[in-house]
């Protein structure tokens, strides 16, 4: 599933990093989608009806929709959803980018099933080829990212 790491968290990574150590022959590789560039790719309505929108990200919601579902009482108190905005400003160059990830299951100013549409429809625009780098790992590379600026898979 397409995510940013830990978006889930109160606190998401801002940084990841993959060192490939063993390269399965067939397959595996990375994608990683670039949020700035699908942000800017928005027309103007839907930046301006976007801006200021939050969504809930649940690790619970995303194991969920491949079908995990049996969590404990422990479970459920670790992992309580929490609020991250949908467009976002890096702190340091402030250029906004898109904030999705398949932890994020509702907008909170919107009915479920409305929020969900909207977040189908930013993360098909977001994964767009266009947008999509596609890492074929060799042995001993080493990829690292900014995920507040993109998502990967």
């Amino acid at each position: 599933l397409w995510h940013s790491d830990s978006s889930f968290r109160p606190i998401p990574a801002k940084f990841s990093l993959l060192s490939a150590r063993v390269v399965n022959p067939k397959g595996g590789n990375t994608e990683f989608a670039d949020m700035r560039a699908a942000y800017d790719a928005l027309d103007d309505e839907t930046k301006a009806e976007i801006e200021d929108l939050v969504c809930e990200h649940s690790l619970m919601y995303s194991r969920g929709s491949l079908g995990f579902t049996e969590y404990t009482d422990d479970e459920k108190a670790m992992f309580k959803p929490v609020l991250q905005r949908l467009v976002r400003t890096h702190p340091v160059h402030r250029r906004k980018s898109l904030y999705l990830s398949s932890h994020a299951g509702k907008i909170v100013s919107m009915s479920v099933p409305e929020g969900r549409l909207l977040l189908r429809d930013l993360n098909e625009h977001a994964t767009n080829a266009e947008f999509v780098y596609v890492h074929k790992w060799k042995l001993h590379d080493l990829v690292m990212w900014d995920n507040r600026q993109t998502m990967h898979r």
